[in-house]
């Protein structure tokens, strides 16, 4: 180890700053998601500015142990020798960025990029790590100014560790009470305002079947933009009926807005309200769905499963935040699994007190935030006496209890995105790449996963800073670049970028996920009567005539 600073006049020390340089280029490496040049420079400044941070308390760690220190002409030479295996690596990273990208874009079917533009993702990246270096030197001068001033009250190593606690608890309080929350309000604010809710909205529809018409107990203002795309859009009966040459009827979509009522269970009862005067219970399907973060509901699950069923379905749904999903996941966790425990026990509240000859068959469903908070509100123990038919989760975020439950339960020798459980007559996984079974060799109960192996959402695992995800341990999907490799805190960074970008990814990859895709899921989920894979087939290109994520307007 060296102990001079060869860097002094730059307020550096370079074996540090040689690590830094280590894991930018590694940061470098492709993960799950493409990255723009812009993107990739902001997480090399990012990991540069940890690695530069480990390797000054791993220097600090090494001097306080007082283990040998080279100096003076040794000390320099180190610092040479040190250098050469680390600028190859670098000028052999940035050679095979563009590369690497490309092989990600092409797996996924994007147009592919002639450069990956070094010199501003090289400036992108040298200026987030000087901010981060500044920030730090900041943090650091407090701590040096505190312990000095405890240094006359109490022993050396006493003020040390007191100050370093003090300095802790100070930025604790700063960025939680503080900044986070500031944020926080404007983040919700900004949401709330592109919900329209109130004044803002448009006119209430007309047809008293509606949710938020006049004779709706809904309150459109209330109910949000999110809420008003999703009952007033979907396949009408006479679109159904001109798709499958049956008679067919119009879908029943409920949904109740956050600003519907205080509390969860408010607006539980409210949308059970809803879903009585409307007729919900006296179709063939039941669906109680949870949203994203926003709101949202993917058009594109909904549409495929109301035109296999002839129309002879009801869905409903309640909001639970304003906040994108992954905001939502970090800064109102309850609130999610508050609501989707108050609909799910409401509606099963109603649903079991039918005669079981006349009740509709109950499917849970959610993407998303909305798969996590769904899978928390159907307790299958509390189900035992009247269990539901099934559940389609699609994207379930990795903390996701049940899933993780299913995931451990895998048979052993099977592909870790792409599992089967036991003899899968109560588990499926279904993906872009893995057919859902088709619906025969079910039990009593149908419980199915919609991953996409390229989704971070699912996959990140927070582990994947000291050690490889099993995933990346195993043979890379077929959208997923046989160059992505593990490194320590790299990869752990890489996977965060990912989760932020899953939605950028086309549908199909990463967190897009695409109505085409959700047709045989619901074929094994709740077997259409008369359904064939003919019938898929007509429906999966009627959707793909039709918008992206949804086949309404096919």
């Amino acid at each position: 180890m060296a102990n001079m600073r060869v860097g002094r006049s730059l307020g550096v020390s370079l074996l540090p700053l040689f690590l830094g340089l280590v894991l930018f280029a590694a940061s470098l490496t492709p993960s799950l998601i493409p990255r723009a040049w812009a993107v990739q420079g902001a997480l090399g400044g990012l990991v540069a500015a940890l690695g530069y941070m480990i390797g000054r308390l791993l220097l600090t760690l090494w001097r306080a142990l007082e283990l040998p220190m080279l100096r003076g002409r040794a000390a320099l030479y180190g610092h040479l020798i040190a250098a050469i295996p680390v600028l190859m690596a670098l000028v052999l990273c940035l050679g095979h960025a563009r590369g690497w990208q490309n092989g990600i874009r092409s797996r996924m079917g994007m147009e592919l990029i002639d450069t990956i533009d070094v010199p501003n993702m090289v400036l992108v990246a040298v200026t987030v790590l000087a901010v981060l270096l500044l920030l730090g030197g900041l943090v650091q001068g407090a701590f040096d100014r505190l312990r000095a001033r405890l240094y006359r009250h109490m022993p050396r190593r006493t003020a040390n560790v007191a100050g370093l606690l003090i300095v802790i608890v100070a930025l604790t309080i700063g960025t939680r009470d503080g900044v986070l929350d500031r944020v926080v309000r404007a983040l919700d604010e900004s949401y709330t305002t592109a919900q329209e809710l109130f004044d803002t909205a448009p006119p209430a529809p007309a047809d008293p079947r509606t949710p938020g018409s006049a004779a709706s107990l809904v309150d459109w203002g209330s109910m949000g933009q999110p809420g008003r795309n999703f009952v007033t859009g979907g396949p009408d009966g006479a679109a159904i009926a001109a798709f499958s040459g049956r008679p067919a009827k119009n879908p029943i979509r409920v949904y109740v807005g956050l600003a519907e009522a205080d509390t969860a269970e408010a607006r539980a009862d409210r949308a059970l309200e809803e879903l009585i005067r409307l007729g919900g219970f006296d179709r063939k399907v039941l669906i109680v769905a949870m949203p994203t973060g926003t709101g949202w509901l993917d058009p594109g699950s909904f549409d495929v499963v109301e035109y296999m069923q002839d129309g002879d379905i009801a869905s409903v749904a309640v909001q639970y935040s304003y906040l994108q999903s992954p905001l939502a996941l970090l800064l109102e966790t309850r609130a999610g699994l508050d609501q989707a425990r108050a609909l799910i026990r409401a509606v099963h509240r109603h649903w079991r007190s039918l005669p079981r000859d006349s009740r509709p068959r109950l499917y849970i469903h959610g993407l998303s935030l909305g798969a996590w908070a769904s899978m928390y509100g159907t307790d299958l123990f509390s189900l035992l006496d009247s269990p539901i038919n099934g559940a389609l989760w699609a994207g379930p975020p990795f903390p996701s209890a049940r899933w993780n439950e299913a995931m451990a339960e895998r048979n052993p020798g099977t592909p870790y995105v792409a599992p089967q459980v036991g003899e899968s007559r109560l588990i499926r996984f279904a993906s872009h790449t893995q057919d859902a079974g088709g619906a025969q060799g079910w039990g009593d109960m149908r419980l199915m996963f919609l991953q996409y192996s390229s989704d971070p959402i699912v996959f990140y695992e927070p582990a994947s800073f000291w050690r490889p995800p099993v995933w990346m341990r195993e043979a890379p999907a077929p959208d997923v670049s046989p160059d992505l490799t593990f490194t320590p805190v790299v990869t752990q960074f890489q996977l965060v970028v990912d989760m932020i970008l899953a939605t950028s990814a086309p549908a199909g990859h990463g967190h897009s996920y695409y109505a085409r895709d959700y047709i045989g899921p619901w074929v094994a989920v709740t077997d259409p009567e008369g359904w064939t894979q003919a019938d898929s087939d007509r429906l999966a290109a009627h959707c793909n005539r039709g918008f992206q994520q949804g086949c309404d307007n096919g």
